[in-house]
């Protein structure tokens, strides 16, 4: 199976942005525990802080099921909402902190619904999760 793994805005930061929520391990890290917990799929990723990018990654048909952690284009980006809901593959929707113990405007996922399941609180490990239950 092809997973594609999608980071929005601002995650291209991970281990060293706001440590105290995000955590201290890096995307390359968890890409590499991933990768040799999962070596029987092929893992693809990618990262853009250009709402537009995602869309068109999301778009391209190379994958089999998709993970994805829209940062904050989860809370305001019906573009990427609707290229998710044309997606016609298994998605999970990641969040490394719990978003509904942040900020009002961080605890609405207008993406969520398009997706098959969410994640959110469970640091990095949301992402070895979502993986897994694909």
């Amino acid at each position: 199976m092809k997973i594609l793994i999608i980071n929005g805005p601002n995650l291209n930061l991970l281990g060293t942005r706001e440590p105290e929520i995000y955590g201290n391990t890096s995307m390359q890290d968890v890409l590499d525990q991933l990768k040799a917990q999962f070596s029987e799929h092929e893992l693809m990723y990618y990262q853009s802080n250009y709402e537009g990018g995602i869309i068109d990654r999301i778009q391209n048909d190379d994958y089999d099921a998709l993970v994805i952690n829209p940062g904050a284009f989860t809370h305001y980006s019906f573009a990427i909402a609707d290229a998710l809901k044309n997606l016609k593959k298994r998605k999970i929707e990641v969040h490394i902190s719990n978003i509904y113990q942040r900020e009002e405007f961080r605890q609405k996922s207008v993406t969520a619904a398009y997706t098959n399941a969410v994640l959110s609180g469970f640091g990095i490990e949301g992402y070895r999760l979502a993986v897994l239950s694909l």
